[in-house]
């Protein structure tokens, strides 16, 4: 099976250089351009609007909006938005978020798992064009519903590590978005777990696994259009079903990632 390919458009580089990212990564016939919420850097759906306003065909994800920072009426008319004005070129994920960032902000929840599973349920619904009443423990909604729900809802997936959230994501969300995988492995476990879990939901159809994978641009530049090809084969094999190259902390910046799939398509 061929992935999907995307690149990560990492917070740690100023959002001004997002439309160069953007104009590039849509120019090399990448599939994917994904981008990050990380706390307090940039938000994800305002880089989302912008790079999806600057494309013509290029698919942007989101990975993730952290579930304490926004009601779920709120993400749900955001998401709404977005997949109405750029249909199908929309991929949103839900997560946790850093507990410690969530500290920080006095938004950490006891029960994160409680939260996350509340927060991802109502959203798919709303976004399906379903009016939510909901009296969780963390979500509170009375009769809620979006006059412009999407015409078919994005890609919604639930960021996850440990198997219990990759457990969630099978069977509340369209799939799985992996951090920072290394071992292929993991994401062999992983799709045997949300492919379970969807199972037992009784929902139909197959889950998704995304995996974010870091590589370090600068080993052997000349190589790293091969490395991105094997290493994409490999995590495929494995179950993922798109691959997502991000770079390290200490070299962020997407352009030679992009530049290096841009070579890899013109040799194939």
């Amino acid at each position: 099976m061929t992935p999907t390919l995307g690149i990560v458009f990492r917070p740690q580089s100023p959002p001004e250089e997002l439309r160069t990212a953007v104009e590039l990564a849509e120019q090399a016939g990448v599939d994917e351009l994904w981008l990050w919420e990380d706390c307090f850097l940039e938000g994800g759906l305002t880089t989302a609007a912008a790079a999806l306003a600057w494309s013509e065909r290029l698919r942007v994800g989101v990975g993730l909006l952290p579930v304490p920072l926004r009601n779920p009426a709120l993400a749900a008319m955001e998401i709404a938005t977005l997949a109405r004005l750029f249909p199908d070129r929309f991929v949103v994920t839900l997560g946790h978020g850093v507990l410690d960032w969530m500290g920080q902000v006095g938004a950490r929840a006891e029960s994160p798992m409680t939260l996350l599973r509340e927060h991802t349920s109502a959203v798919r619904r709303l976004l399906d064009g379903e009016t939510v009443s909901v009296d969780g423990s963390y979500v509170q909604l009375d009769a809620v519903a979006l006059d412009w729900p999407p015409d078919r809802r994005p890609v919604l997936l639930v960021g996850a590590r440990g198997p219990r959230t990759i457990r969630l994501a099978g069977e509340l969300a369209d799939g799985v978005l992996l951090d920072t995988i290394t071992d292929p492995d993991v994401v062999r476990r992983a799709r045997g777990i949300v492919d379970e879990a969807r199972a037992a939901s009784g929902r139909d159809g197959r889950a998704r696994v995304y995996a974010y994978t870091p590589i370090d641009p600068t080993a052997d530049p000349a190589g790293l259009p091969d490395r991105l090809g094997g290493w994409a084969a490999e995590l495929a094999e494995a179950g993922a079903d798109t691959v997502i190259f991000q770079g390290t902390d200490e070299h962020p910046d997407a352009r030679p990632l992009i530049e290096a799939l841009t070579t890899r398509a013109g040799e194939a």
